[in-house]
């Protein structure tokens, strides 16, 4: 079992501070680096972007995407790209999922890319139900042991198509951060971190793999 760490600070721009803290510092260490999508990391990417302008050293993916074109409001890669990567003096090497294309052709594109690389820093979200990147509970994908990406229906709203990140390379990675803020994820947080380990929480699975996990969170979710 890994470390599970809970940093709990005062409200949610506490937590975009700290977390990127976090990632500024990866920028100046480099590497591979995960970023999750919502609205959740907005304030933290455009913390970060203004602590460390030069990412020129990291590789940047995702955990998931919604199957959408890059330029849609719904697409996790154009929120990073707002928020991060245009504000950004040197940019990283950006490896996005093309949501564009057919769900199984683009899982299939970003797994290619994925073989034989080491995920430094993965920073995820954590959903109200206890999901995970694009894992929901009931979802087929949990049972993935084998491949690293896997397309699939939505768990929730938007109801597209999504690919996402399978258990086996979420618990690949080195370290793991997740930012979670407000009362509404407070069950969540209870669920997914002191609760039971369970196909029913996601987000708990992640307790099994052997990267220390730091979750910032607000405190609304702590409650």
């Amino acid at each position: 079992m890994n470390d599970v760490e809970l940093l709990i600070v005062d409200d949610a721009a506490a937590v975009a501070d700290a977390v990127a803290q976090r990632l500024a510092a990866a920028a100046a260490e480099g590497g591979n680096v995960v970023l999750t999508g919502g609205t959740t990391p907005a304030h933290a990417y455009e913390r970060a972007a203004a602590l460390a302008p030069d990412w020129s050293r990291v590789e940047v993916w995702w955990g998931d995407e919604r199957c959408v074109p890059p330029e849609d409001e719904r697409s996790n890669y154009v929120l990073a790209k707002r928020t991060l990567l245009d504000r950004l003096e040197r940019e990283p090497a950006v490896h996005r999922i093309r949501g564009e294309l057919q769900p199984a052709d683009a899982a299939g594109e970003y797994e290619h890319h994925l073989d034989g690389v080491q995920l430094d820093l993965l920073l995820l979200g954590l959903g109200p139900d206890g999901h995970v990147a694009s894992l929901f509970a009931g979802s087929p994908q949990l049972e993935e042991r084998e491949r690293l990406v896997t397309s699939g229906p939505a768990g929730l709203e938007p109801f597209v198509d999504r690919v996402t990140l399978t258990l086996p390379a979420l618990l690949s990675a080195q370290r793991i951060v997740f930012l979670v803020t407000g009362a509404d994820k407070a069950g969540a947080v209870a669920r997914a971190f002191r609760g039971p380990i369970t196909d029913e929480v996601p987000a708990s699975l992640l307790r099994t793999g052997s990267a220390p996990v730091d979750i910032y969170l607000d405190a609304a979710a702590a409650a």
